[in-house]
């Protein structure tokens, strides 16, 4: 028995000696956004694949698309129009799955402010995050016709609260269906006081929360192999989380080293983050790449983008790893 013991835990030291490592960058910090890689590392879906998955929490301070060129990541979590955007720059970023198929994106309004529909924008103050968060909305305000210099809105560049909101320095701010909205909820705002434009009903919405590595990486057939396992168990962990939401979010939890979060909000966060990556299995529909495209382009004299991208993206991981 003794020897069985043994043999079975020098296997269990060997198979953990050649786990190939993969750090992952996320956009934001720990919560049940990212639920899916935590559930996937959680349950042993990356160690079964025999990966050994470092998940860094990110926040304010942290760009992924810097982390990633600086090497401190091999993968990232980003939006596609900060990635497109850095693309252009001379960042080679390529998308290599697409976890999640809507976005979660929002202006939230106070009804008091008197905007009833988008047309009452002008002349407002209008909450925007910046640090590539921007694009979306600023795309939006050039489809409305709506300078965003002061001379129709003036944009009030946000932090990551909602206190424009509650302050009434804003008539409407940046929220997300997940965060933010229930931010305000909480600060005591009835939801019969507020209006919302979700920009996925606006049809200004783009593609969020995709997979990116370096592209000179996926010539190295050894990392795109790894990247192949990465996403087939980030996938798995994915789906685990949907149809477990109050499991995932309690492995959020479990994960956050902050204690900031709590568990009403991660369970309330996790059903609504679920909506957002129904009818994903990871790879990345062109027709939604193609939309995210035109939108970063059709900024007038200022486009986010100003040529197609080439290369920006690609089937070859989720092909391999859906087979």
């Amino acid at each position: 028995m003794k020897k069985l013991l043994l043999g079975a835990a020098m296997a269990l030291v060997a198979g953990a000696a050649w786990a190939e490592d993969v750090t992952l960058q996320l956009k934001w910090v720990t919560q049940a956004q990212f639920a899916g890689y935590y559930v996937a590392k959680d349950k042993g879906f990356y160690e079964e694949e025999g990966l050994n998955v470092t998940i860094l929490p990110g926040g304010p301070d942290v760009a992924p698309t810097q982390v990633l060129a600086a090497g401190g990541a091999d993968v990232v979590v980003d939006w596609m129009p900060s990635a497109l955007a850095a693309r252009e720059k001379g960042l080679p970023l390529v998308n290599i799955a697409q976890p999640f198929k809507s976005s979660g994106m929002m202006l939230t309004c106070l009804k008091e402010s008197g905007v009833a529909t988008p047309a009452d924008f002008k002349g407002k103050t209008l909450g925007v995050w910046f640090g590539g968060n921007e694009y979306p909305f600023l795309n939006w305000m050039n489809k409305l016709g709506l300078k965003t210099d002061g001379t129709d809105v003036t944009v009030l560049k946000q932090g990551f609260n909602v206190d424009p909101l509650l302050q009434k320095q804003a008539a409407c701010i940046s929220t997300m269906t997940y965060n933010e909205y229930w931010q305000v909820i909480d600060a005591g705002v009835s939801p019969d006081d507020l209006i919302t434009f979700k920009y996925e009903d606006e049809g200004v919405a783009t593609l969020e929360d995709g997979l990116y590595v370096m592209e000179d990486k996926l010539a190295d057939a050894a990392f795109s192999e790894k990247m192949v396992k990465f996403v087939r168990a980030s996938m798995k962990g994915w789906k685990y989380a949907e149809a477990n939401p109050d499991e995932a979010a309690m492995i959020v939890l479990e994960n956050d080293e902050t204690g900031a979060q709590t568990e009403t909000h991660q369970k309330r966060m996790m059903g609504e983050i679920a909506k957002l990556t129904a009818g994903s299995n990871g790879a990345l529909d062109p027709a939604d790449y193609d939309r995210t495209v035109a939108a970063l382009m059709s900024g007038g004299s200022d486009p986010v983008i100003t040529k197609a991208p080439e290369g920006a993206w690609t089937h070859a991981i989720t092909d391999a790893a859906l087979q």
